[in-house]
C-alpha cells in the first residue's frame, strides 16, 4: 500500500498529509470530481493493449485493434452492421466528457442568435441537451447511426426535449444531411476521419445549409496551445491505433473548409484550448 501511495504521489493523485497519512492530491481531486475523466482512464485499457507493439502500431501493419473495435463506426462507417451493444460503450464515453466540452465550446460561441441547430455525430444528445439550456428558442437536430440515434431518441425524451428535437439516423459517408437548420456542429467528429471523409463531410455540412449558414466546429486542435503539446502527441497516437484520423491544425482545417465553399472561415477563443478549439465557418 505504501509502494502505490508514493507512486499516486508522484502523479499527485495524493500527497502527504504528515508520516504516515495520505490525501487527496491536485489531480486525484480533478479525476474523481470529473466523470468524464474517470471515464476516459477506464477506456485505456484498450489504447494500452495496441501499443503493446508500438513498431506494428507505427508501421501500421494490419492485425486486430482493441480501439478501433471500441470505435466500431472505425471498422463499418455506414452503421449498418452495428448494434446497441457496439455502440453503447463509446456513446457513455462520450456522453460522460461531453458537459465540460460543451461548456468550453458553447462559451466560445453562444447559440442564442440561431433558430435551429443540427449536431452530427450528435451521439446520446449531450451536446444538444446543453445548447438547448444556453438557447431556449432553439429547434434541435440530431444525426447520427442508426442504433446510436436511437439511444438519442430516449435520452432526450427524457430530457423533455422531444417536441424541440428531431432525430435522423444516417451516415455522413453515405447519406446527405437534413436540411433546415441555420447553424450545424462537428463536436469531436472531425479528428476521428481521414482527409477525404472530412473533404467529404465538409461539402454535406455546406449543401444542408442555408446562404449565410454557419459550421461550429469544436474538438482539440494541433498547435492550439502554441509548439509541440501533449494533446496532439497523444491523438497522434490514438488516432494511429483507431487506424483513422489525425489531429488538424486550425490552419489545415481552414485550407479543407475553404476547398468545401466555406468563407469567413473564424478560430475563436477557448478557455481551455487543451479540450477544445473553435472554429466558426459561414456557408
Amino acid at each position: 500500500m505504501e509502494s502505490l501511495c508514493e507512486a499516486a504521489c508522484a502523479l499527485q493523485l495524493l500527497e502527504r498529509r504528515g508520516a504516515a497519512r495520505y490525501g487527496l492530491g491536485p489531480l486525484g481531486a480533478a479525476l474523481l470530481g470529473n466523470p468524464g475523466i474517470a471515464a476516459m482512464v477506464r477506456h485505456h485499457a484498450a489504447l494500452y493493449a495496441d501499443l503493446g507493439d508500438p513498431l506494428a502500431l507505427l508501421r501500421g501493419h494490419d492485425r486486430e485493434r482493441r480501439l478501433a473495435h471500441y470505435w466500431p463506426y472505425a471498422l463499418d462507417h455506414g452503421g449498418q452492421s452495428l448494434t446497441r451493444d457496439d455502440v453503447a460503450p463509446y456513446t457513455e464515453l462520450m456522453a460522460a466528457s461531453q458537459p465540460m466540452i460543451a461548456d468550453v465550446v458553447l462559451s466560445a460561441y453562444p447559440l442564442t442568435g440561431h433558430r435551429c441547430l443540427l449536431d452530427v455525430g450528435g451521439g446520446d444528445g449531450s451536446f444538444l441537451s446543453a445548447a438547448a439550456r444556453a438557447a431556449p428558442q432553439l429547434q434541435l437536430q440530431l444525426f447520427d447511426l442508426p442504433e446510436v440515434a436511437a439511444i438519442a431518441r430516449e435520452r432526450l425524451a427524457k430530457a423533455g426535449l422531444a417536441g424541440r428535437t428531431t432525430i435522423s439516423p444516417g451516415s455522413f459517408y453515405d447519406d446527405p444531411l437534413p436540411s433546415g437548420a441555420d447553424v450545424i456542429s462537428l463536436i469531436r467528429v472531425v479528428h476521428d476521419h481521414d482527409d477525404d471523409a472530412v473533404a467529404h463531410l465538409f461539402a454535406k455540412v455546406r449543401a444542408a445549409l442555408p446562404a449565410d449558414g454557419i459550421l461550429l466546429l469544436g474538438e482539440p486542435m494541433r498547435d492550439a496551445a502554441g509548439g509541440s503539446d501533449g494533446v496532439s502527441a497523444y491523438f497522434e497516437i490514438y488516432l494511429r491505433a483507431m487506424g483513422q484520423g489525425r489531429p488538424r491544425s486550425a490552419n489545415r482545417l481552414r485550407e479543407l473548409l475553404n476547398v468545401a465553399g466555406f468563407s469567413q472561415v473564424r478560430v475563436l477563443r477557448t478557455r481551455i484550448p487543451l479540450i477544445a478549439s473553435v472554429i466558426v465557418a459561414k456557408s
